[in-house]
């Protein structure tokens, strides 16, 4: 017999919308499996064989988040398929900066009516993320809360499990005065910031024209994924510490990865800062170091390497640049 409830569905839960929207995802699912992967999706727990060859002490790495409040956008633009993307890069970079590989990734969406349509489109969104990641979707949970959150509004959030022998951690204790700060580029204002930027643009017209796109489009941009770009850094031994610069921008972020009494001087005129910073600076009157404290400004991870490091690691970094050096100090950021 076939799980079905009339009196679920009349409370506003209709379960069977839930099987449907399983169905609509599993092709994107397949996308992300890897060969640690282990009975597919459907079960109570998600199944991942842990391969640790070559590995004196493997160590697990876990990172959880979620999207925020981007999502209005995403609700307001009915636009549902890159939120996704946002909340694998918002765990997955997390746990590289400790020099991990992402294994595994599952996600959580609550929302107030399960449109299977509109679950799976948010769902394709994850997978890209993993596959971009190299992590296997392995589980989830959808969960319908009629009367919690509105009919058409939905939160997410995922958590993501990596490995990294015990020895290849990235140790910030390494970090010495002297050491180059490199900026590897964001895709924009990523998952972050996004309570004050709803304030700012509250009044305008998220479809007006910005750039080759529009004002919606460009804030909606998934957050850069830096997995492949930065964990063969890490495995040929040329990174020393790794900040991804989310909520709290440079000042909150940077200082993470540095130890106790040296600082980062940050070259301000060196930071490549997309346009839409500077629309959201001059629309909101925002001063510029609460720029700085609360966006990414352009720097989506900020890497300390030593000096003779850094010219190889701007080769194998397209796009990345010397953002300044390490000081003594305990001023954290120093904005010059």
């Amino acid at each position: 017999m076939k799980s079905y409830s009339e009196s679920y569905k009349a409370s506003g839960v209709d379960i069977t919308a839930g099987y449907k929207a399983v169905e609509l995802m599993k092709s994107h699912i397949a996308r992300t499996l890897t060969a640690g992967a282990l009975g597919g999706v459907g079960g109570f727990g998600g199944l991942f064989e842990l391969d640790v060859k070559g590995m004196e002490q493997p160590v697990l790495v876990s990172g959880t988040d979620g999207v925020g409040t981007k999502l209005k956008l995403a609700f307001e633009l009915n636009k549902h398929d890159t939120v996704g993307i946002d909340c694998v890069a918002m765990c997955v970079n997390d746990v590289i900066v400790c020099g991990a590989k992402p294994l595994f990734f599952l996600d959580y969406i609550a929302c107030g009516k399960n449109v299977p349509e509109k679950i799976a489109s948010i769902v394709s969104g994850v997978c890209e993320g993993c596959v971009q990641s190299g992590a296997s979707l392995i589980g989830g949970e959808t969960a319908e809360m009629p009367g919690f959150y509105p009919e058409d509004e939905y939160d997410l959030a995922g958590f993501c499990v990596g490995v990294v022998d015990k020895q290849k951690i990235l140790d910030k204790s390494a970090v010495k005065p002297g050491d180059v700060l490199i900026a590897l580029p964001s895709t924009g204002v990523h998952s972050n910031g996004f309570s004050l930027v709803r304030k700012i643009i509250k009044d305008l017209d998220l479809n007006m024209p910005f750039g080759d796109s529009t004002l919606g489009e460009t804030l909606l941009t998934p957050t850069k994924i830096y997995v492949k770009e930065l964990l063969p850094l890490i495995e040929q031994g040329l990174v020393k510490s790794a900040a991804h610069i989310t909520g709290g921008g440079f000042f909150e972020n940077i200082p993470r990865a540095l130890p106790e009494g040296l600082s980062a001087k940050v070259d301000k005129a060196a930071v490549k800062t997309p346009e839409i910073f500077r629309f959201l600076q001059e629309k909101g009157g925002i001063p510029e170091r609460d720029m700085f404290n609360t966006f990414n400004m352009g720097v989506g991870m900020a890497l300390t390497v030593s000096p003779e490091n850094a010219e190889k690691v701007l080769t194998l970094c397209p796009g990345g640049y010397a953002l300044g050096q390490i000081v003594e100090g305990n001023e954290g950021v120093i904005l010059a």
